[in-house]
């Protein structure tokens, strides 16, 4: 996948654990992890915001393009 998610990188930037920022941006620990491992297909722009907002960071510290080698 060319979309890579630094989330997990950020938590621990910000010392925060799954738990709480799960109850924090209102979703479960379940999808919380499906994003931090990069299988989710999608992410709305409100989860974006409210973890963005949490971890006081922007979307750019949280999702990277990486081209994929062919």
């Amino acid at each position: 996948m060319a979309i890579i998610v630094n989330l997990d990188v950020m938590m621990a930037k910000r010392k925060i654990s799954s738990g709480e920022l799960a109850e924090k941006i209102g979703i479960t620990q379940a999808n919380l992890s499906i994003l931090k491992t990069g299988k989710a297909k999608a992410i709305r722009f409100s989860t974006l915001e409210s973890i963005c907002r949490v971890l006081d960071c922007q979307p750019a510290d949280i999702l990277e393009y990486r081209e994929e080698k062919i």
